[in-house]
């Protein structure tokens, strides 16, 4: 389905935006796959003859909503101070950007180049955005933390690891043509 030409915003109140991270090393079974919410972002989704995508998000603004897995259930605390860790030691406070280069229609959605900025560095990312019948809008991208300089998380001297691979999710809906 056809997007409706025109400029598109989306943040908070009209759509997700998630990060899924997954775990691994020996002690993977004691920790958790988590489900981050980034709470304070907004995106432009353009389509003209030269269509674009531009998004902000405040790092701070990232919030544990769940983590599966592990021996026990993560509490409001543990969310907290993950969240706490996340935003001191691997975004270091810094803002998020991204800013299209190539947006081109893939038929049934749009595929999506561009530069993203996370923790002060940039780096290219590209991914596919799908447009349901209805206007839902969804997509996601797998980004190495590495290579946007970010070490992955560890803990129990390494036994414990975030895994380097974390995957970006976005739902919403656009007006269709």
């Amino acid at each position: 389905m056809a997007i409706q030409p025109g400029a598109h915003k989306f943040g908070p109140d009209n759509a997700t935006l998630r990060v899924k991270t997954g775990r691994s090393g020996a002690a993977a079974a004691a920790g958790h796959d988590l489900d981050i919410e980034v709470g304070s972002w907004e995106a432009t989704l353009d389509i003209a003859d030269a269509s674009s995508l531009q998004l902000t998000a405040d790092a701070t603004s990232l919030q544990v909503l769940e983590g599966k897995g592990g021996m026990k259930a993560l509490t409001d605390d543990d969310k907290k101070d993950i969240s706490k860790t996340i935003d001191k030691d691997v975004l270091k406070k810094k803002a998020i950007s991204f800013r299209s280069t190539s947006v081109q229609d893939s038929g049934g959605g749009l595929a999506v180049k561009g530069d993203l900025e996370i923790a002060g560095k940039s780096a290219p990312a590209e991914f596919s955005l799908t447009v349901g019948e209805d206007g839902t809008l969804s997509g996601s991208a797998k980004l190495s933390q590495k290579n946007w300089g970010i070490k992955p998380y560890s803990a129990l001297f390494g036994a414990l690891k975030v895994n380097d691979d974390v995957e970006v999710v976005v739902d919403g809906k656009v007006p269709t043509a």
